[in-house]
């Protein structure tokens, strides 16, 4: 098993000190503040009801359940303010109980089980798998997701920027005939669905008009140029050199939905955009698949009936409140004849959520991205999940959680916490010295790029990965970062290649 060359970082580190006096209170606080008011119009609605209706009595037990449920969440949050041991997982008939009870032994070994000393990757997959069981231990709440409707309402307040998107792929429609063949056109195109993916803009691209595309590298090298200062790390390049190697080839492309940080189910709108351009306007891809977590995790990654509800949303004449979406009749037409395509494509097979794909080991895979461990252990913790990614073409993730592995990787990461790889120090300092939050303001993006071929002998790909910082204690400096090639000869080390 690969044992990373720093410590984790823990909550005596910055941002892992701001998370557990912050930034769990407030998603705790949240939830309980959410049941309250579901509680309170259950009540209400029991109220009304004749003694004799059988849903009194239902409410009742669900009402009772909630008041449980609350009072456990308000007595964590507690134990978190007061640091004190993190209690085990109960065993509720899901996956990793065990494991994640089995780890937190072996961090009370070390004194590393309470709220301010335990890892702070293990504690957050802790935290929400805890979640996970206060929920499913019940009758009539097991599959609450307490963030479905903070998801849903920021999605109705994006209606704008959608109707745009689906006007711009229209207008691209247009000229597939004058791209598909371009692989220059498509490269810029490429970039821009990236840039899409990061900050929901596709503004280079918004009426898109015939001369638009005939100028198309200029005009879009000269946006993207603009954007640089924001990307500190950028392998935009290798990864359409890589793309382009896949020609007729028939390949899969594979996105891992994870966190979708302010703009919830939009950016999982912008993932099938994206998906859309690969098997619609590219010869490099004939089919997407999407890898969602089984139950709510990190507020906002996406479960399997975030996915469904999203097309249902999009496809909803009233889902978009009217006074906001700036819609026209022409935009409602775009967005519809766009979302119907997808559900041909997840008909047809084209686009396919990865817990539909069938076989013994798809609930296992799925089972995987709720696990206690980083990414990097996924070879020896969930082979076959392993076995399916490294027969992608490509691998899309949007999260920074740290990867490993020997298959074409992309991750896409607008920096909200303090963690980077691959950012130069001089870079560092600078937007230190300027005064700027460029670790946590979701402004700056690192994309970070090795050669495949040097981890993997037989298929030559193209790898991006984010890792996570030293620990600032450890390290005895603040804000330590990992050089490239520091970052590259770990990763030889992981595979266990020479290192040159």
């Amino acid at each position: 098993m690969f044992e990373p060359p720093y410590p984790p970082y823990d909550p005596i580190d910055k941002a892992g000190y701001d998370t557990v006096v912050r930034r769990w209170p407030v998603i705790l606080t949240g939830i309980v503040d959410h049941l309250h008011r579901l509680v309170h119009d259950y009540t209400l609605e029991s109220q009304g009801l004749p003694d004799a209706d059988d849903k009194r009595a239902v409410l009742a037990e669900k009402i009772k359940e909630g008041q449980a449920i609350i009072q456990k969440i308000s007595g964590l949050k507690a134990r978190m303010a007061r640091d004190r041991e993190l209690e085990e997982i109960p065993q509720d008939g899901e996956a990793y109980v065990d494991e994640y009870n089995a780890e937190l032994q072996r961090l009370a070994q070390t004194s590393q089980n309470t709220w301010f000393t335990a890892p702070w990757l293990y504690a957050e997959c802790y935290l929400y798998r805890l979640f996970r069981a206060y929920f499913k231990q019940t009758t009539h709440w097991c599959d609450f997701d307490p963030f479905f409707a903070q998801k849903q309402e920021m999605f109705k307040n994006s209606g704008s920027a959608i109707y745009q998107i689906a006007t711009t792929m229209h207008e691209l429609e247009s000229e597939k005939t004058k791209i598909e063949g371009d692989p220059e056109k498509l490269g810029v195109l490429f970039k821009e669905m990236i840039q899409m993916c990061l900050w929901c803009d596709l503004s280079l691209l918004t009426h898109l008009s015939p001369s638009d595309i005939e100028h198309l590298q200029t005009v879009g090298k000269d946006a993207q140029e603009a954007r640089k200062e924001f990307i500190l790390k950028d392998d935009q390049d290798n990864v359409w050199e890589h793309i382009k190697s896949l020609k007729d080839k028939g390949s899969r492309c594979d996105f891992i939905l994870d966190n979708e940080g302010i703009f919830f189910n939009t950016q999982l709108f912008t993932d099938f955009v994206f998906a859309d351009f690969l098997v619609t306007h590219t010869p490099y891809f004939s089919q997407v698949v999407f890898h969602p977590k089984l139950f709510p995790w990190f507020v906002s990654d996406v479960t399997p009936t975030d996915f469904e509800a999203t097309i249902s949303s999009l496809l909803s004449s009233s889902f978009f409140p009217p006074e906001s979406s700036m819609s026209s009749p022409a935009s409602v037409a775009h967005l519809e004849q766009m979302v119907n395509r997808w559900k041909s494509y997840l008909k047809d097979g084209t686009f396919t959520l990865s817990t539909n794909l069938g076989g013994a080991d798809t609930k296992r895979m799925a089972e995987f991205w709720t696990s206690p461990w980083p990414y990097w252990n996924m070879k020896e913790r969930e082979s076959e999940l392993w076995k399916w990614l490294s027969g992608s073409g490509l691998v899309i993730f949007k999260e920074v959680r740290p990867l490993g592995g020997s298959f074409a990787l992309l991750s896409l990461r607008t920096n909200k916490a303090d963690v980077a790889v691959g950012v130069p120090q001089e870079v560092a300092d600078k937007l230190d010295v300027r005064g700027e939050k460029w670790r946590v303001s979701g402004k700056y993006v690192v994309l970070l790029g090795v050669s495949c071929c040097l981890l993997k002998t037989d298929v030559p790909a193209l790898k991006i990965c984010a890792g996570k910082l030293p620990s600032e204690r450890a390290m005895k400096k603040p804000y330590v970062y990992i050089t490239a090639s520091q970052f590259v000869k770990d990763i030889l080390r992981f595979v266990g290649k020479p290192i040159t």
